[in-house]
């Protein structure tokens, strides 16, 4: 992948402590190509459940949690994989068509038993340079894929964010706010802050932080109803850190069905979440070409055919509420996009919707003609 030129690139922050507060493409505006499996987590058994725990230390105002460190094998192609591991997602990435007619998984579950083939495309994803997918996949000891109509190179990751070895995070004992508005940090989500690291222990992808422009939702085509949406959550950090190699989460919030609001993509210790302390918005990977100054939020879940939930859709409402107001936008307006990098411009909403800025279903046609309404509700006096 790309990144912005160090000339380009207004500050770097250094690491947070990681107590203050998804598809997508490269922080210079280019448009990714396929997705390439990253193998760098190697597969591991429960055997490795008590002797991988992390160490970091407790500070002031913060309890040490454990969280599931999280287990990988990557496959290519249709052919049968097992895992170690109790898989609970499978990721997929795939060149050639951004649809996933045709394409099917089928799971064995943990007593051998195989399960009927499911329709890939029923998850509602797509990207306009190929197809990406997170498959629910319970706890199975296997899967076979079936390829997309005209798809090449097929890839796909055995993940287990829920029952990898135990991982101590140092997790903040209060509740955080952004302006009012409790959210879950990095730490209380569990993110394992090693992923955004190359091996020589340099950032992948170093911050760097831009006005804000705009303001696009998402959703994350995923399994409506989701048990765990903490462990999701983990699952998309890995795809879009690793698998994908942006060096982190591609959104700057996510936010689950009952109305918890997760901060996404690392910004650093001193400003609000997303942003620096000049107020300035960090780039994310959420819409190739137009990430600089472009504030994603990603609700969870498939959104094609029913709505969010009414917890979700007042918590995306009181959060963008905040955010426009503190960048003094006016959320019903239309403006033209001008990407600081290359000098791209795109008259879109001011809150948008991913497909306002590519082909692509995002965020779900449901959740797309919900649009309207919510700029109403952000722009109504509270």
């Amino acid at each position: 992948m790309t990144v912005p030129p160090t000339s380009h690139r207004p500050k770097s922050r250094v690491t947070r402590r990681g107590l203050i507060g998804a598809a997508g493409a490269v922080a210079a505006g280019a448009a990714i190509t396929p997705a390439v499996m990253a193998t760098t987590n190697s597969e591991s058994t429960d055997a490795d459940a008590t002797t991988n725990a992390d160490t970091t230390a407790v500070e002031p105002g913060t309890t040490s949690e454990n969280f599931p460190k999280t287990r990988t094998k990557a496959a290519t192609g249709e052919a049968h994989v097992e895992a170690a591991f109790p898989i609970a997602y499978v990721g997929l990435t795939w060149a050639g068509t951004r649809e996933a007619a045709g394409g099917g998984i089928r799971l064995t579950d943990a007593d051998g038993s195989q399960g009927a083939w499911k329709d890939l495309s029923a998850n509602g994803c797509s990207d306009s340079n190929g197809g990406v997918l997170l498959v629910s996949a319970g706890q199975a000891s296997a899967y076979e894929l079936k390829a997309p109509d005209g798809a090449t190179d097929l890839r796909s990751l055995a993940i287990d964010t829920k029952q990898g070895p135990a991982r101590k995070v140092a997790v903040p004992q209060d509740t955080t706010r952004v302006r009012g508005i409790a959210y879950l940090t990095r730490a209380a989500w569990g993110a394992d802050e090693s992923l955004r690291f190359k091996p020589d222990g340099t950032e992948n992808t170093p911050t760097a932080y831009y006005p804000f422009q705009t303001l696009t939702v998402h959703h994350t085509a995923t399994v409506n109803a989701d048990p765990d949406p903490a462990a999701t959550v983990r699952a998309i950090y890995e795809l879009h850190a690793v698998t994908n190699d942006w060096g982190d989460i591609g959104y700057h919030f996510l936010i689950d069905e009952e109305g918890t609001i997760y901060e996404g993509r690392f910004s650093g210790d001193d400003g609000i979440p997303a942003h620096d302390g000049d107020g300035n918005l960090v780039t994310a990977f959420h819409a190739a070409g137009f990430n600089s100054g472009n504030l994603g939020i990603a609700l969870l879940g498939t959104l094609t055919t029913q709505g969010p939930t009414e917890a979700a859709r007042e918590a995306l409402t009181r959060l963008t509420r905040v955010l426009v107001r503190f960048h003094g936008v006016d959320p019903k307006a239309q403006v033209t996009y001008t990407n600081p990098i290359n000098g791209t411009t795109r008259d879109v909403p001011e809150i948008s919707g991913h497909r306002d800025w590519m082909e692509t279903e995002c965020p779900g046609q449901v959740m797309y003609d919900e649009l309207a309404a919510l700029r109403d509700a952000v722009a109504a006096v509270r």
